[in-house]
């Protein structure tokens, strides 16, 4: 157990370092023995180019770190604030799992059932067999649209969607639905119970427990909001830039390849237009800082504020069972999937073998590990090249890891 009182943070990186002619201090708070985690976070402004981000963690349900620096925008000069939210792409999808696990939990979805049964449009053009599971774990076959869809209409997405051949047969497979995901999972539980993904998020979950995560940014809550940008990651010490593997540099850049036609599937768009902010996007669009990232994980795993966990035992240990293995055909690298989430593995490191959860691509991370009962969160407003295993997001998890070690 954590001990003692948390120490207030206001750590400047190299001491004078400055972004855009702002001095990037790092505030918050950080429980004793947990200093490597702010230390890193410092580091990675100093070192790896982070420009604005937070990142929380959470044990035995309480917060151990809850640290922000940098500036909101990537090329301004407003201070991060302690209540700022940033777009978390598809980390976005782990919190959207939670809805039909939820559901299932209750007795409302059965995973095992065809999806057809809750969505009768879906029994087209090959899709008749697929089961609820395999819409879970990316083995649906439909990563891809023939059609990118714009999001400012709702109905697009779940409607080709439905009438989409599979890439491959269903359930035989796995790979990585970047877009077609969130249009999956948000129609099925629009069909289960009567309401969009997000509101149900909002009414079950969020609201109730005081958690600042979106899945449609409220007009109210919208003054909040930093913008994100892509942005280069810093020289490594021979002046290069890392490079990734030539068979995934290939496929991103082969514009007929799987892989860039599932992340196209969406129509081209301002990610940080107001409008798409408060779209409902279950794959792509939710809206969190670190501490709530962190703090809906602790909530699924463990009791939080006096509210029960939100998971049984049993839909914990479902949340971290293995459903797809081995070569993604979509990201060209190994993945492992759960129903719904990520799992500890060479594409996406997480704390250890019983962690669940979901990067997002360009840097956000959130994840629950249920044997160390540790939660943790990151946003950045730098989005860098890559989909896993973030470099600034990894330096924080061997910080947590490290701290989990020595204080026991």
């Amino acid at each position: 157990m954590v001990t003692g009182r948390a120490r207030k943070v206001r750590a400047v990186r190299n001491g004078a370092s400055h972004v855009n002619g702002v001095e990037a201090e790092v505030q918050g708070t950080v429980e004793p023995g947990w200093e490597g985690v702010r230390d890193a976070f410092v580091r990675n402004f100093a070192e790896r180019g982070e420009h604005g981000a937070s990142v929380a963690v959470y044990r035995d349900g309480r917060p151990v770190v809850d640290l922000w620096g940098g500036t909101r925008d990537v090329d301004g000069t407003e201070p991060w604030q302690r209540d700022s939210v940033h777009l978390i792409r598809s980390a976005t999808k782990g919190v959207a799992a939670a809805v039909p696990l939820l559901l299932h939990q209750r007795g409302q979805l059965d995973l095992d059932a065809p999806v057809g049964a809750y969505w009768p449009e879906y029994k087209a053009a090959g899709k008749e067999r697929t089961r609820v599971r395999q819409l879970l774990a990316h083995r649906a076959g439909v990563p891809v649209l023939d059609t990118p869809v714009p999001f400012e209409d709702p109905e697009a997405g779940p409607r080709a969607v439905a009438a989409q051949a599979p890439v491959w047969e269903p359930g035989t497979d796995h790979g990585y639905h970047p877009h077609t995901y969130g249009w999956l999972i948000g129609e099925l539980v629009r069909r289960v119970t009567g309401r969009s993904l997000g509101r149900w998020l909002a009414e079950q979950i969020t609201g109730p427990r005081g958690i600042d995560l979106w899945i449609g940014l409220p007009d109210a809550e919208q003054h909040r909001a930093g913008t994100v940008t892509r942005v280069e990651p810093p020289a490594v010490g021979n002046g290069l830039r890392l490079r990734p593997k030539q068979a995934v540099a290939e496929a991103y850049a082969n514009p007929d390849s799987l892989t860039r036609r599932a992340f196209a599937s969406l129509a081209p768009t301002d990610e940080n237009a107001p409008a798409y902010r408060a779209a409902e996007l279950p794959a792509t669009n939710g809206m969190a800082g670190a501490r709530a990232l962190a703090k809906f994980y602790a909530s699924l795993i463990g009791p939080v504020d006096g509210h029960r966990p939100l998971f049984v035992p049993a839909t914990v240990a479902l949340a971290r069972t293995e459903e797809s293995a081995g070569p993604d055909r979509t990201l060209v690298v190994n993945t492992r999937f759960g129903p719904g989430y990520m799992l500890h593995g060479p594409a996406s490191p997480l704390l250890g073998p019983s962690s669940f959860g979901h990067p997002g691509r360009g840097g956000p991370l959130g994840f629950a590990d249920p044997d160390s009962s540790i939660a943790f969160g990151y946003t950045t407003n730098g989005l860098q090249k890559g989909v896993t295993a973030d470099p600034r997001a990894q330096a924080l998890v061997r910080a947590v890891r490290a701290a989990q070690a020595t204080t026991g």
